[in-house]
């Protein structure tokens, strides 16, 4: 069975999303936490440093490790990050969207409203990076 999972390249690009999605989500925890807890910094301000940090994380394991990204240049390569921010803004936005309402509409715990914010978030990211990103 493990071997037929290894075979199968939509399943082990799905795993390898997965994995580093989930590193990506401690990277935005951390610093979303760094930034709030130790730094002092409000839920807006905390919830953009990490979302950067994890952006940045992200750009570099999704085109290495998940989607074996080669552009062909400088400007190829720049192009490419310029999508996956522009649609990571996108998820950005439902994040922060997603992060208002639980916690300041419904009273939700930060650490809860993130928990499920960045469920969506990795949903709607491999979405984005399978058919607008990364797509051969």
């Amino acid at each position: 069975m493990i071997n037929k999972v290894l075979k199968n390249k939509r399943l082990m690009e799905i795993f390898w999303y997965v994995f580093f999605g989930g590193l990506a989500t401690v990277v935005n925890f951390a610093s979303y936490f760094l930034a709030k807890d130790v730094l002092g910094q409000g839920m807006a301000i905390s919830n953009t440093f990490s979302w950067i940090m994890s952006v940045l994380f992200a750009f570099v394991t999704n085109k290495i490790w998940v989607f074996h990204s080669h552009t062909e240049g400088f400007i190829d390569g720049i192009l490419e990050f310029g999508k996956f921010v522009f649609y990571r803004l996108l998820s950005y936005f439902i994040d922060m969207g997603c992060m208002l309402l639980l916690i300041e509409a419904m009273g939700v715990g930060d650490f809860l409203a993130k928990l499920f914010t960045q469920i969506v978030v990795v949903v709607a990211n491999y979405v984005f990076s399978k058919l607008f990103i990364f797509n051969k």
